[in-house]
């Protein structure tokens, strides 16, 4: 059989993201000239990418294969899933399918980015698609947010299941229970591979139920005295309603600050998966206006970051909106691992202000809880499945492997379970499967309106920038001549003061001068990026010698 036959009898699985990482979760499964992507998410930038907006997948594979991409699946409508998909329909523009909010949310992003163009259809998790060879149906799962599903793919070679996020919440606030039977009649049928996210594999035991939150939320606020201030995630529409039922129960007003979470209550009300009652939405100046304890705040900003809400209202600069002594401030959210020392300023900030705070997904304050199943319900998926082979997904490594030992402790053979790297390819034919190849898989960066134009030469540059500064040296020559008309001037941006710094500065200005008579002199007059080069050549040897530091060197010749 040649290799193009091979080829289109075969089944390949990859990761584009999500693995070995949390966040920017893309998965692709393509069967001879049909290719279907799952997820299209972001993820933020650690502090090493200085001035970064936003992390999402890199596509090359999908834009070489571009006529053979038939539809983007969505499993839900959390950023992980959902914050690439404008940036990545601006190079490719596929159609999506999701479930009501989950549109709704996307809607609301291509709305914001402009993009007018494309086709979404919505599922049900009763639906089926077909999509070449490639057949979908769907399941439904619960997780921290409405309309979950996990997504079936019937190949010719067999049935391929990835679960999306979810948890066995067998009592959620929301009454959308997780399709268990559905879960079972799929692993009957048969299931030759299973993807399953791993992002709770090291939590034992099962997952809390979202109604304990509800039940503390109502507690604490029937106990505050003043305002309350409750963060949490805005795409957590679940406990959104829980804080929406204990402020009718306590005769409180409801105040929104912040943008996500202004755009998700809207989309949801809009939608009819969240009930606010009429009139019970405030703006900032009624709120002033009412008695502070007939008063909630619902606002952004529970994983520390700067610019939220809370955060300005922590560090007191958030306009017409103040927390002072006696208020209340919830946390109902855990930190995002990398975020633990912004949430820590910040609840320093909250205690200083003199507030009662509560935080913590601990059975002493029960504000949060995950949605995302642990240990026994990861067991419980495999188990209903009964994959032939299993792929973990969603996580860091270890998650990974934890979540490996837990399929091989149901049963699955050891050697049948592979823990991709973003771009591994899992390449099944009939009777063999095999992991040999890999495509182009990274993280494309965002910054601004520029989507993957900022590459390893300039984020050194701004390492550099701010580790060292930059000195700036300025001077004028004569076309004719060659000979300085004026300066060098030397400029220092977060390099020295200058004020304290002029023998240094005036020495360095002298050693310009020096390299352009130097090179004057030996006829290389005229050419400037020999004249750029020597300059910083000389000018940063100095500097280091004289204070151990290395600025950036930047030299502009004006030429009259």
């Amino acid at each position: 059989m040649n290799k193009e036959n091979i080829e289109n009898n075969r089944l390949s699985i990859f990761a584009l993201g999500g693995v070995y990482e949390i966040g920017k979760n893309m998965y692709v499964l393509q069967y001879a000239d049909d290719i279907v992507v799952i997820d299209c998410g972001s993820k933020f930038p650690d502090e090493s990418l200085l001035g970064i907006d936003l992390i999402v997948p890199d596509i090359s594979y999908l834009l070489n294969n571009k006529d053979k991409v038939r539809a983007l699946v969505v499993t839900h409508g959390h950023e992980d899933h959902i914050g690439g998909i404008p940036y990545i329909l601006k190079q490719l523009n596929i159609p999506i399918y999701g479930t009501r909010l989950t549109l709704g949310l996307i809607k609301g992003k291509l709305k914001e980015h402009r993009l007018r163009d494309t086709i979404l259809h919505e599922i049900q998790s009763d639906s089926s698609v077909d999509l070449g060879n490639i057949k979908l149906s769907f399941f439904r799962t619960n997780h921290s947010i409405p309309d979950c599903v996990g997504v079936v793919f019937n190949t010719p070679l067999g049935t391929v299941v990835h679960t999306g996020d979810f948890k066995f919440d067998l009592s959620p606030s929301n009454k959308q229970f997780p399709d268990i039977h559905r879960m079972a009649g799929i692993g009957e049928k048969g299931v030759l591979a299973l993807l399953s996210e791993s992002t709770n594999a090291e939590r034992p035991g099962f997952t809390p139920s979202e109604k304990l939150v509800g039940e503390r939320i109502e507690e604490a606020f029937q106990k505050a005295q003043n305002k309350i201030f409750l963060s949490t995630f805005a795409s957590n529409i679940n406990r959104l309603q829980q804080v929406v039922d204990a402020a009718i129960l306590t005769n409180r007003k409801l105040l929104l600050l912040g943008r996500s979470m202004v755009n998700v209550v809207t989309i949801a009300l809009e939608l009819g998966y969240i009930n606010i009652p009429e009139g019970m939405l405030i703006e900032s100046k009624e709120a002033y206006e009412l008695a502070r304890e007939r008063v909630v705040v619902l606002c952004t900003g529970s994983q520390g970051e700067p610019m939220a809400a809370l955060s300005r209202l922590a560090s007191s600069t958030y306009p017409h909106a103040e927390i002072l002594p006696g208020d209340t401030v919830i946390l109902a959210s855990s930190p995002i691992p990398g975020n633990e020392r912004n949430v820590a300023n910040m609840l320093d900030h909250l205690y200083l202000l003199g507030a009662h705070v509560i935080h913590g997904s601990g059975v002493a304050t029960g504000m949060h809880v995950s949605g995302h199943g642990s240990q026994e319900e990861l067991k419980l998926m495999l188990t209903l499945m009964k994959p032939k082979y299993f792929i973990p997904i969603h996580g860091e490594y270890r998650m990974l492997y934890q979540h490996r030992k837990l399929a091989e402790s149901v049963g699955v053979e050891s050697n049948h379970i592979y823990i991709l790297n973003n771009g591994d390819v899992l390449d099944i034919e009939q009777g063999s499967i095999q992991q040999t190849r890999r495509i182009p898989a990274g993280n494309t960066l965002v910054d601004g309106l520029g989507i993957g134009d900022i590459g390893t030469v300039v984020l050194r540059d701004r390492k550099h920038l701010a580790e060292d500064g930059i000195l700036v040296v300025v001077f004028t020559l004569s076309r004719i001549e060659g000979s300085i008309l004026s300066g060098p001037d030397i400029i220092s941006r977060g390099f020295v003061y200058v004020r304290e710094s002029e023998a240094l500065l005036g020495e360095v200005g002298r050693l310009v001068i020096k390299t352009i008579d130097e090179l004057q002199e030996n006829g290389n007059d005229g050419k400037w990026s020999i004249l750029k080069h020597r300059i910083k050549e000389s000018v940063s040897k100095y500097l280091f010698a004289k204070t151990k530091r290395r600025p950036m060197i930047l030299p502009i010749i004006i030429e009259v």
